[in-house]
This record gives structure tokens, C-alpha cells and sequence, in this order.
């Protein structure tokens, strides 16, 4: 049953919500990053051991990536009718049921259920994406960009966490007579059990409702951080700058394990090639939250953007290092976060509280459909031209991104810094 709207609170009441609903947003992101972990590691092992094909051991990641775009925008829709907290707990009941069903279609050795179940643990994923945007829910202009950073920021443990149960796992799964390569999703499991938990009895009152009630209450002390003048066309900016730079990261990044292995690089070259990526993506999200709230939304995504250039431009001059590509990964990561992280608090704000959350849902069904398309045809420009000419490639979407920029603050107020928007 949706939670009713709650009255208005006094500033002081809604600053002690703003502050809880953080904390247990940043803690359902770490479980989130748990499961989602340990999942991407075994999903293709798992695959290649029922099916015997290497070559559709690619397809449980596709499925997550799917099932997030799908599940993205139903989400949010529930969000927006009935709270936060209901749409945070169906996304984790969804995944979890996908991870009991990747037990189950491992035991039968059935593909296609495979299939099913990742597709359902992508509604986790979805879950955690939302969660960056609940977070700025209570937020003001000056504290938006650092509240959603934070929660990204919290991704980092579960990220680091998750993959490194694989080997506990497999032993508890053996102790359980589990199917070969299951016994990790015990851990999943209680992760996302744990979130159910936590969304349903911790995140109360819903942010969400709470803001909507200020909005209502007509109170603007309350609300003035909650209605903006609804401005289209840098929403579209903003969707675009995250759709894009995620696109170029994943393309990037799907391809970097494998060309440094055919260059001969050892796999612990590799592994530490992709968590200094994973660190530079989430690290430092809390900084770019600040630099964001600092110099304004545009900015920051084009400092994103530098930095994303930076990395192609040592892609494609280092390609045959492995030092290089290492470099080249970590300011990947780096733009990625600086222009998603911006990106995200500039499509809230740009956006008036009726259009918001569907708004927020669509951004992030839109950037899995982007990381996903470029994940795949970047594997056919790595064949035809190379790492080098895969990096030059993705340079024609950062600098659309950046170009895009002067049209998206052409709208009025586009970029204004809060001091700014308080004195017009």
C-alpha cells in the first residue's frame, strides 16, 4: 500500500530527513554493489560451463544491461505514484528472485532461464542508479551535487567487495550442496534481503513524498529547493553528457582486458588495470559533487569531458604500453564520474518535480542502452582498427558532448551557480 504524503516539516525536521535518507541510501548502495558484484563475476563462467560456447558468455552481462534499461523507467513511474522507498524495495525483490533463479537454471542447466534471472537481477541495478537521483530528493542547490556523490561514492565498497566473496562463496556452496559456481549468490542473496530490509523499515518518511508535500504546501522556504522552472532542453543536455560519457567508458573499458592480453600482459596487470578503473570511477565522486556545486553543472561535465579526452588521447598514443593503458583507464573513470555525477544533479534540477522522476528513469534506461551498444560494436572497431583507432572513434562523442554544451546553455539560467539563481 503506497505511504501516504506526509505534511510539511519545518526546515530543521526536513534537514534531519535529508541527512537519514543519505545514510541509508549510501548503505543500500553498498549492498547493491555486493550483489551486483559477485554476479558479473560468475555470470559468464556459469554460462560457458552449461553451454560449452565461450562465445555467449558475454550474454549474462547483456542481460543485466537489459534488464536494468527495461526495468528503469517502470521504476521510476512506480516512484513517482507511490515513493521512493516502494520502488528501491520492488527493484531488490525483483533481483532477488533472479538471483534464486540463477541457482535454479545452474541446477537444471538451462539457459534460457539463465537468461531470465540476470535479466530480473538488472532490476537490482536499476535500483541502485535510482538511488543516486533519491538522494536529491531533500537536497538544495548548494548540497545536490555533494548528496548524489556520496551515494555513488558508497558504490565503491560494495564494487570492491562483491567479487572478492567468489572464493567463500564457492566453499559455503559446497558445505550447502550447492550447484558448482552458485555457492557466492548466497552472499548476493542476503545482500539484497538485507536492502529489502533496509529500504522498507529505514527509509521513513520517503524523501520523495516529503519533497512533493513542501511542493504542494505552496511553503517556498520549503520547496524553493524542489522547483526549479522546468528547462527541456538542458534536461535533454544532461541525459545526453551522461548517455554519451558512459558509452565511451564502457566501450573503452569492455576492450582494455582483452588488448592487453593479446600484448602479453600478465592477468594481474589486467585485474589491477580494472580496480584502479573501478577506484577512479567512484573514489572521488564526493570531489566532482563539490567542484559541481561549486562551478555549476556545465562546467564540471565539461571538465568530465577533459578528462575523458585525456584518456583517449593516451589510449591512442599508448596503446602498446601496458602503464599507458593503465593511465588511460583511470582518467576514464575519473571523466566518467565528474560528467555523471554533474550530469545526474543537472537533469534533477533542470527538470520541474512533474516531470522529474520519469525524466530520471529514461536517463538511466537511456545510458544502458548506450553502454550496452557501444560495449558491442566496440569489439568489431577493436578488430578493424585497433585499441588506438577505438579511442579515436569514442573522441567524436566527447567532443559532441562538449560542442552540445553551447547550445544546452543557450536556455536561460542554464549553468547559474545557487548565488546566481538567488539574485535573478
Amino acid at each position: 500500500m503506497p505511504e501516504r504524503s506526509p505534511v510539511p516539516l519545518t526546515d530543521a525536521s526536513r534537514e534531519a530527513v535529508r541527512r537519514r535518507a543519505l545514510l541509508v541510501l549510501s548503505l543500500g548502495q553498498v549492498l547493491g554493489g555486493i550483489g551486483f558484484g559477485s554476479t558479473i563475476s560468475l555470470g559468464a563462467v556459469i554460462t560457458e560451463r552449461i553451454t560449452g560456447d565461450e562465445t555467449l558468455a558475454g550474454l549474462p552481462t547483456a542481460a543485466v544491461t537489459l534488464g536494468a534499461a527495461l526495468l528503469a523507467v517502470p521504476l521510476a513511474s512506480f516512484a513517482s505514484r507511490a515513493g521512493r522507498r516502494p520502488a528501491l524495495t520492488l527493484g531488490m525483490t525483483l533481483a532477488l528472485a533472479g538471483v534464486v533463479l540463477v541457482v535454479v537454471g545452474t541446477g537444471l542447466g538451462v539457459f534460457p532461464i539463465l537468461l531470465v534471472a540476470f535479466a530480473l537481477i538488472g532490476a537490482g541495478q536499476a535500483a541502485n542508479l535510482q538511488s543516486r537521483f533519491a538522494a536529491t530528493d531533500l537536497a538544495t542547490d548548494r548540497t545536490r551535487g555533494r548528496d548524489l556523490s556520496i551515494v555513488v561514492w558508497a558504490t565503491t565498497f560494495g564494487a570492491v567487495l562483491g567479487p572478492n566473496l567468489v572464493g567463500p562463496g564457492e566453499r559455503l556452496g559446497d558445505v550447502l550442496g550447492m550447484p558448482a559456481l552458485t555457492g557466492p549468490y548466497v552472499f548476493t542473496a542476503a545482500a539484497q534481503v538485507l536492502a529489502i530490509g533496509l529500504y522498507l523499515i529505514a527509509l521513513r518518511p520517503d524523501p520523495l513524498l516529503v519533497a512533493r508535500a513542501a511542493v504542494e504546501s505552496h511553503d517556498r522556504g520549503a520547496a524553493a529547493a524542489g522547483t526549479p522552472e522546468d528547462r527541456p532542453r538542458m534536461a535533454r543536455y544532461a541525459v545526453v553528457s551522461i548517455a554519451g560519457s558512459h558509452g565511451v567508458m564502457v566501450s573503452v573499458m569492455a576492450m582494455t582486458p582483452l588488448h592487453l592480453v593479446h600484448h602479453g600482459a600478465d592477468l594481474s596487470v589486467v585485474g589491477l588495470t580494472i580496480s584502479l578503473h573501478i577506484a577512479g570511477m567512484y573514489a572521488l565522486s564526493p570531489v566532482f559533487g563539490l567542484v559541481a556545486d561549486r562551478i555549476g553543472r556545465v562546467a564540471t561535465i565539461l571538465v568530465g569531458q577533459v578528462l575523458l579526452a585525456g584518456a583517449l588521447v593516451v589510449a591512442a598514443w599508448g596503446a602498446d604500453a601496458a602503464s599507458a593503458v593503465t593511465v588511460s583507464l583511470i582518467l576514464l573513470g575519473l571523466g566518467w564520474s565528474a560528467a555523471t555525477v554533474a550530469g545526474s544533479a543537472l537533469l534533477t534540477e533542470a527538470s520541474s518535480p512533474r516531470h522529474r522522476t520519469i525524466r530520471q528513469g529514461r536517463s538511466d534506461a537511456v545510458m544502458n542502452v548506450v553502454g550496452a551498444a557501444g560495449a558491442a560494436a566496440a569489439g568489431g572497431v577493436l578488430g578493424m582498427i585497433g585499441y588506438g583507432g577505438l579511442a579515436v572513434c569514442a573522441m567524436a562523442v566527447v567532443a559532441a558532448i562538449a560542442v552540445g554544451a553551447l547550445f544546452a546553455r543557450r536556455s536561460p539560467s542554464a549553468d547559474a551557480l545557487p548565488t546566481e539563481r538567488a539574485s535573478t
